[in-house]
């Protein structure tokens, strides 16, 4: 099937800054800009579609309400009916809020859903400062849910004492950077991948609202993504999140943005 791209500029659940809603439009502009090619590491063009051409399809952006109890019905029917086909679906957020929405369109299909997250926060909070729609706390949503079978997460810095709990609760692979010797989880099924831009240090992704340090290399979030493609599963969607234009620097992150929206077309298009 043709991979799809979606744009969902929405950023009312973040609890810091707001900003990522204008992130789809910025990574697409420069994903198309011409100063990089449309080939992945692994060797796959994932030039977009035309005049009748192999390729993949954007989707454009979904208009959302402000509002994310009004926008996660909205984010629902836009994915269900973008992968109503069988294609696999690539997201540009936004804040990480939309996962939820996002995994609850795609487990009506896929049961048995992995997801591999990349994160500085392992965003499974019951609830932050009341809100159980905030984009702290979308994991805890899906997998009390039962959404996914499984969730293993990569880049971890910031687990506070009550996300441990939850940790431990919802039987989370919580690979925290301080310790991890950057081995891989093995996968199989249907796997989604969720990039919070924050994962990565600072030093490589200054576009983001909440900078941690001491986080993942690019070169180490290219692993965890090729791995995947190493492994014998079927990439049933990805989303790029949590970039903030508001605070890039000469296109940097955005660019970030762009590389991983390639990289993760292109495990769509090869598998």
């Amino acid at each position: 099937m043709t991979p799809k791209l979606i744009g969902l500029p929405f950023d009312g659940a973040s609890s810091f800054l707001r900003g990522p809603a204008k992130a789809p439009g910025e990574v697409r502009r420069v994903l198309h800009a011409g100063s990089a090619n449309y080939f992945t590491e692994l060797g796959t063009e994932v030039r977009p579609a035309a005049d009748g051409s192999d390729g993949w399809i954007d989707l454009g952006d979904v208009e959302l309400d402000d509002n994310a109890q009004i926008a996660h019905p909205q984010i629902v029917g836009a994915i269900t009916e973008a992968v109503a086909d069988g294609s696999p679906i690539v997201s540009i957020g936004g804040d990480h809020f939309v996962t939820w929405p996002i995994v609850e369109a795609l487990a009506s299909t896929h049961p048995d859903l992995t997801i591999v997250h990349i994160d500085a926060h392992p965003d499974i909070y019951d609830e932050l400062d009341g809100d159980r729609f905030s984009h702290a706390c979308p994991f805890a949503r899906i997998m009390e849910a039962g959404l996914a079978k499984r969730l293993v997460q990569y880049g971890i810095r910031t687990a506070t004492n009550h996300q441990r709990e939850q940790v431990e609760r919802f039987g989370v692979e919580m690979h925290e950077i301080r310790t991890w010797d950057g081995s891989m989880a093995s996968l199989d099924g249907p796997v989604y991948l969720t990039i919070d831009v924050d994962g990565l240090d600072p030093a490589f992704a200054p576009g983001v609202s909440h900078h941690e340090p001491g986080g993942l290399t690019m070169r180490q979030v290219l692993d965890i993504v090729h791995h995947i493609a190493g492994e014998d599963v079927q990439v049933v969607g990805a989303d790029i999140v949590e970039i903030n234009p508001d605070r890039d620097q000469h296109d940097m992150t955005a660019m970030v943005g762009a590389k991983l929206v390639r990289e993760c077309l292109g495990l769509m298009m090869a598998g």
